[in-house]
C-alpha cells in the first residue's frame, strides 16, 4: 500500500490515503475524515510509481 497526503477540497486540512499501487486506475468515492463530506479520488500508477492523484469535491 502506499499512503499519499493530500488537502482536503472542502476543508483544507492535510489528511492521507491508502491507494493500492497493484490497481493501475482507480476512480472511487471517499469521505474526508475531518470534515466528512465525499470526495471523488482519481488515481493512476505506472510501474509502480503514482503518475495522477485528483482528489475532487463532489457538488451536493
Amino acid at each position: 500500500m502506499y499512503e499519499h497526503f493530500f488537502q482536503c477540497p472542502y476543508c483544507w486540512e492535510e489528511i492521507s490515503v491508502l491507494l493500492d499501487p497493484s490497481v493501475r486506475e482507480q476512480t472511487y468515492i471517499e469521505d474526508c475524515e475531518i470534515c466528512c463530506n465525499p470526495i471523488e479520488f482519481s488515481v493512476k500508477f505506472q510501474n509502480d510509481i503514482l503518475t495522477e492523484f485528483l482528489a475532487a469535491p463532489i457538488e451536493q
